[in-house]
């Protein structure tokens, strides 16, 4: 097959060509934290002359966001407030901790009149080239992805899924609480879904269009820690050949999320909080002083009043934590959430094969019900997964299931709620919904996916 370079003689000319083609805006910065180029769709999307982004650093196309004041909209209703702040410092970020690091830009844009929001999704990827270190940022619109994804299932809110009292009581908290600039613990066992609640509490607050810095405190000893947790500057151990930024400076202005909180060693308990009361700390191995104001959220599948009393977590630190405790309830607490759960994570799997969502039967769903779930969402997630795998593009039946779940006690029941549908019934719901099955399933009281199954099962009927 030809190469490149032979079809079209100058292959630097295709990438530059392909670099402005691209639908998603693209910058690239270096380690001196200049942008050093940006294609066509990133100048459009922020509303700067061709090539004014490059070579712009701080103060210069970056200043009109540290502008309090609002910007002007363009015809096509695109903000014209550069962005190029927040998408370098997401860049910088990738940079400081040499991984890729995701983030969100918000804007508010007029559209036939009427203001709304639009959200900038970012990913940032470093990379070396030529002895000198770069890193690239892709930004997408997904405020046009809005009306192509699955539409979330039975209540939900970022991504959590769930009607079960006890989830309608958690998503309520989180729309009180996100707003508000408190600390907040969450607490629930492994699995539950705890990053998910912080997420939402970030996605909530004034500072969404920041990083949310998550930080996993058990899997690091107390000295890579406190480097992690604070950075530290160069030569102060072996191996600190540079300057680096902890997490809590990468999330000043946005949220840090302290995973795995009581893993704590009792020195490092005391550094945090510090942290807490003022707001300031050093880097490792340098005495100036640092100031953030980031907002902290804590997250823990252990008891920290027992760990209090029984002395291995300080007290003061434990009732600065939990201003706010949020308990997230285990998947067997709210059983009845399980198939809205395995409806979205069949909606994931099709989303990511690009095929239509697999059938499940109701006795496999009834073994999914019975099931204690020791591992909560996660071990649904893995066993949804793992059917899929099994049943081959099959409706996923008993024997496709784990093994684990497949030796879970099925209670003897009434006829299920899709034996007992009824044609008749299901097209007068259909009509009073124009056709709407997420609203007619829920007038028959029953989930999406078995008004799918039943509409499935009875195809001459329609």
């Amino acid at each position: 097959m030809d190469n490149v370079a032979t079809i079209f003689g100058n292959p630097r000319e295709l990438f530059d060509a392909l670099f402005d083609a691209l639908p998603c805006g693209v910058i690239v910065v270096d380690q001196d934290r200049k942008i050093r180029a940006a294609n066509q769709a990133f100048e459009r999307a922020v509303g700067l002359e061709p090539g004014a982004a490059v070579g712009s650093c701080e103060g210069s196309a970056m200043g009109c966001l540290n502008a309090a004041k609002p910007h002007d909209h363009n015809a096509a209703g695109i903000e014209k407030g550069c962005r190029t702040c927040e998408a370098r410092q997401l860049a910088l970020s990738a940079l400081d901790l040499n991984v890729r690091q995701r983030g969100r830009a918000h804007f508010q844009i007029t559209v036939d009149g009427r203001v709304e929001d639009i959200t900038l999704t970012m990913a940032a990827t470093p990379f070396d080239s030529d002895g000198r270190r770069f890193a690239i940022v892709v930004i997408e619109d997904i405020h046009r992805l809005r009306g192509l994804r699955r539409p979330a299932v039975g209540g939900s809110i970022h991504g959590m899924v769930g009607n079960d009292p006890k989830m309608l009581a958690l998503y309520e908290t989180v729309a009180q609480v996100g707003p508000l600039d408190v600390p907040v613990l969450i607490l629930g066992e492994s699995g539950v879904g705890k990053e998910l609640v912080a997420n939402a509490l970030h996605a909530e607050s004034r500072r969404s269009g920041r990083l949310l810095v998550p930080v996993n405190c058990g899997a690091l000893p107390d000295g890579l820690l406190e480097s992690e947790l604070f950075g530290h500057v160069r030569g102060a151990f072996t191996g600190a050949v540079r300057d680096k930024k902890g997490r809590f400076q990468l999330a000043d202005g946005g949220t840090i999320l302290l995973d795995e909180i009581g893993e704590l060693s009792s020195q490092m308990q005391v550094k945090f909080l510090r942290v807490l009361q003022n707001g300031t700390f050093e880097r490792v191995g340098d005495e100036h002083t640092i100031e953030v104001d980031a907002r902290v959220i804590c997250a823990t599948n252990r008891d920290l009043e027992s760990e209090v009393e029984a002395g291995r977590f300080r007290a003061d630190l434990y009732y600065r934590l939990s201003v706010v405790p949020i308990v997230v309830p285990p998947l067997r607490e709210r059983i009845g959430d399980v198939p809205d759960l395995v409806e979205f994570f069949l909606g994931k799997i099709a989303d990511d094969t690009g095929r239509d969502p697999p059938l499940i039967t109701e006795e496999a769903m009834s073994r999914l019900k019975a099931h204690r779930w020791p591992g909560n969402v996660r071990e649904l997630e893995n066993a949804v997964r793992f059917s899929v795998i099994k049943a081959q593009g099959s409706p996923i039946r008993e024997e496709h299931l784990p093994p684990q779940v497949r030796g879970a006690r099925v209670a003897q029941a009434t006829p299920s709620r899709q034996q007992r549908l009824d044609w008749a019934v299901v097209e007068g719901a259909l009509n009073a919904t124009d056709g709407n099955k997420s609203e007619a399933a829920k007038k028959l009281g029953v989930s999406r996916a078995t008004l799918y199954r039943f509409l499935s099962a009875n195809p001459t009927s329609s």
